[in-house]
């Protein structure tokens, strides 16, 4: 049996006439010999009835805070209330589908509501269903605790849904049908000719992903290249054939760089030995930002100096943290981290020099650089973040 996983998003399933299309998606893949494995998201976005927002609206958020098991059983009902929908315009085109909730699917958690882990998948209940000619019709986005209670998986939860029943199913494929035809090579909101990418590997999608890109989500990313399923982002309102995502990327040779992203909002901070000599929490200066819950970025340390970033929302407790130590320091706010993603660019020279020069020459001054074997990481004032971006799009040839 050919198991094929189908992911469809809350604006696929938004209206009669994308849920057909839909159906179309689910039908095709019977066709060609696939047992079809649906999971689907909440219907529609924020003031739609049956959104996950907006059935939070309907509660304070003082109970959300003090109750987030009920918090969590709430959030699961727009995508249940799909499961349903979705079987009811299957019936319509003659196909037998039958609505699960995640824990009926199998997807057993811990108790951490919200934002639960994966304690272990059981897909026996799909896999019945399957053999017996059958759609399972599944709510993205939820599981059930051991002691019985339903749990959510996060924002995004969906993705992580698909990718854990893909993997314990050992499915060929893993689709994610969206309303986009994929992974782009950069924001198309910002570079104009920005162009589909048709194949990427696991690790440069999961830093596309963890670098801000909104493609897919990270957990679900490595859930697959773990299990080392196939992943493709597709168009729920188009034939493009998407972004497949496997262990290999691209086979072009002279693709170096596969894809420029950024995050906004993060702030830089310098904190200079000879400002705090004598002061004797410099040492242990780390260590006592983690105390704090203040997660850092783009960490440069030197025997004279310390120069890291943080998110903006975390600069009121990073003052109150560095002024209670009696730490001297300074920062720079607004700024932007562009990431440039490549696991070509591992070993050849030069594409640092070219990133910066890329930037430089735009006038934009570069206030700090780090490397991975697959990411280089600038910082630049957010003001010129998307000048640089097109710019280094520009660069790296990775328009239409």
């Amino acid at each position: 049996m050919k198991i094929l996983v189908q992911k469809f998003g809350g604006t696929s399933v938004s209206t009669a006439d994308r849920r057909a299309l839909v159906v179309e998606k689910i039908l095709k893949a019977r066709e060609d010999g696939y047992s079809p494995v649906v999971v689907v998201s909440a219907m529609g976005r924020k003031g739609q009835p049956y959104a996950t927002d907006t059935l939070l609206s309907l509660i304070s958020q003082d109970f959300k805070n003090s109750n987030p098991l009920a918090t969590d059983l709430l959030m699961s009902c727009g995508e249940i209330i799909s499961t349903v929908i979705m079987c009811d315009e299957l019936k319509d085109n003659e196909v037998t589908a039958v609505p699960l909730t995640g824990g009926q699917s199998g997807i057993i958690t811990d108790n951490k509501y919200n934002n639960a882990s994966i304690l272990k998948v059981n897909p026996a209940r799909i896999l019945n269903l399957a053999k017996e000619g059958k759609i399972p019709v599944i709510a993205g986005f939820q599981g059930i605790s051991e002691s019985g209670f339903i749990t959510t998986l996060g924002r995004g939860g969906s993705d992580v849904t698909a990718a854990l029943l893909g993997a314990a199913l050992h499915a060929d494929e893993i689709q994610i049908y969206t309303d986009v035809d994929g992974i782009m090579t950069a924001d198309p909101n910002i570079v104009s000719d920005a162009s589909l990418i048709e194949e990427i590997s696991y690790n440069e999608v999961f830093q596309l992903a963890d670098e801000g890109a909104k493609v897919i989500h990270p957990r679900a990313v490595e859930i697959a290249m773990k299990a080392n399923v196939p992943l493709i982002i597709k168009n729920t309102l188009s034939d493009c054939s998407g972004t497949l995502i496997n262990s290999f990327g691209t086979k072009d040779p002279n693709r170096i760089i596969i894809g420029i992203t950024y995050m906004n909002d993060r702030v830089q901070v310098t904190i200079e030995t000879k400002d705090n000599t004598g002061n004797q929490h410099y040492k242990s200066l780390l260590d006592e930002i983690a105390k704090n819950n203040i997660s850092l970025d783009l960490i440069n340390l030197f025997p004279y100096l310390k120069v890291f970033t943080i998110n903006k929302q975390d600069l009121g407790n990073f003052k109150d943290t560095m002024d209670n130590l009696g730490i001297k320091y300074s920062i720079v706010e607004d700024c932007s981290k562009i990431s440039v993603i490549g696991s070509r660019m591992r070993g050849i020279p030069g594409v640092m020099a070219r990133i910066v020069n890329a930037i430089e020459m735009e006038g934009i001054s570069v206030l700090q650089t780090a490397d991975s074997h697959t990411t280089i990481w600038c910082l630049v004032n957010g003001m010129d973040a998307q000048k640089a971006i097109v710019a280094l799009h520009r660069e790296f040839n990775l328009g239409n």
